[in-house]
């Protein structure tokens, strides 16, 4: 999530957040460069930041949720050292997000953040906990430039636009046999970088493409609809978030265009079905670098974590909930292992190499994941099925 969107900038500014300092094992915690005031003894603080209310928070509650889950498990063993969540809705307006991440570093005094969870948030986020020292673990922002700021405080668990936007192209030209391409975006941070390198990918393997920009803020598509008719392309790709890439699906249908309608992350949530309306969404296909695994199929951790989930929040997981209960795993490890100071998590993110749900967990000096998978997942009806790794994964039965 990547990570992202731009939301009405009229929202209300907010943050779920309590006023206590951290401080742990006698010593004081939190704050830059671990500096600390009083406060709950035996306590941390993880904030996880992100839209939580938005336009597109679908993105970002089952990472929250999963997140929540896995702090729950670890306080519920009694451990010396609890760790509490601050949950700062940023709506994911940029804007917003540096407001919080100051009221974060400089009030709540956290040790950590899982987030931001947007692409365009963490680049504005990104300079001020550098400044502030605080570590931070994103489970969804996919923009590959933020991997590029020098950042020592950054990381993330989920796979770059880079290596998501090659391996959908790859599995639209070899699975899908696309040869003429239509490519479409808003031309958000998130959404143009996914799409240029789809579009550069799908190039440079021969395939006929032509190019649109929407406006993120708009409903109406008829001019790109127009484009993409008379183009006549076998398949369309779309870089955006869901709410925007269900009404263009449900024009592109109510206008006659029957292309295969693929996308990335930002569209991988129910809210896709219901924008496209009715059946328009059947047969669409949507990348991520992120597991969604609830029958196990890809092994007794995924399993393990899908019922906990369900008998926590009454529903299946989703887009990234592994990669957020991962985020919240390699803090907890960290504090398990006694480092509750910005430094010392810091320093142990570094080193550390354990399984997780999604994939290891270890990341590269840059803060990249060592490893990154990519999946496809279909659209039935009102949900979606994983089809597989697109590595692998064929194309769904007409």
């Amino acid at each position: 999530m990547r990570h992202r969107t731009i939301v009405r900038l009229g929202a209300a500014l907010a943050a779920a957040s309590l006023a206590l300092t951290a401080c742990g094992g006698g010593e004081e915690q939190g704050g830059a460069a671990g500096g600390a005031s009083p406060g709950a003894a035996g306590t941390v603080k993880i904030g996880l930041m992100g839209d939580l209310t938005g336009e597109n928070s679908g993105i970002v509650i089952p990472l929250r949720n999963a997140a929540q889950l896995a702090f729950e498990e670890y306080n519920a063993t009694n451990p010396a050292t609890k760790i509490e969540m601050v949950e700062y809705d940023s709506q994911g307006v940029p804007e917003q997000a540096t407001a919080l991440a100051q009221q974060a570093i400089n009030t709540d005094k956290i040790v950590g953040l899982i987030g931001p969870a947007f692409s365009g948030e963490s680049r504005q986020v990104g300079p001020i906990l550098e400044e502030g020292m605080i570590p931070s673990v994103t489970a969804s922002a996919t923009n590959p430039g933020l991997a590029e700021n020098g950042w020592k405080y950054w990381h993330r668990i989920v796979g770059n636009d880079n290596s998501q936007g090659s391996a959908v192209a790859e599995y639209m030209t070899r699975a899908l046999g696309t040869k003429k391409a239509f490519v479409i975006h808003d031309n958000q941070e998130y959404s143009k970088g996914v799409a240029d390198v789809v579009n550069q990918t799908l190039g440079g393997s021969g395939v006929t493409i032509e190019t649109d920009v929407i406006d993120p803020q708009g409903s109406d598509y008829a001019s790109t609809v127009n484009k993409v008719k008379a183009a006549a392309p076998d398949a369309i790709f779309y870089g955006g978030y869901y709410a925007q890439a269900g009404r263009l699906l449900k024009q592109l249908r109510d206008g006659g265009v029957e292309a295969t309608f693929l996308s990335g992350d930002g569209s991988l949530d129910d809210g896709l079905a219901k924008g496209a309306g009715g059946t328009n969404a059947d047969g669409a296909i949507v990348s991520c670098p992120c597991l969604i695994d609830p029958t196990g199929k890809a092994g007794p951790a995924s399993k393990k974590l899908a019922d906990a989930y369900k008998a926590k929040f009454n529903s299946e997981t989703a887009i990234y909930s592994g990669e957020g209960y991962d985020a919240a795993t390699a803090f907890i490890e960290a504090v398990k292992a006694g480092k509750t100071d910005t430094a010392s998590i810091n320093e142990y993110l570094k080193t550390i190499d354990i399984p997780g749900v999604t994939k290891q967990i270890k990341f590269a000096e840059n803060g990249e994941p060592a490893t990154s998978d990519v999946y496809v997942y279909l659209f039935e009806g009102p949900s979606y099925s994983l089809l597989g790794n697109t590595k692998e994964a064929e194309k769904p039965a007409a």
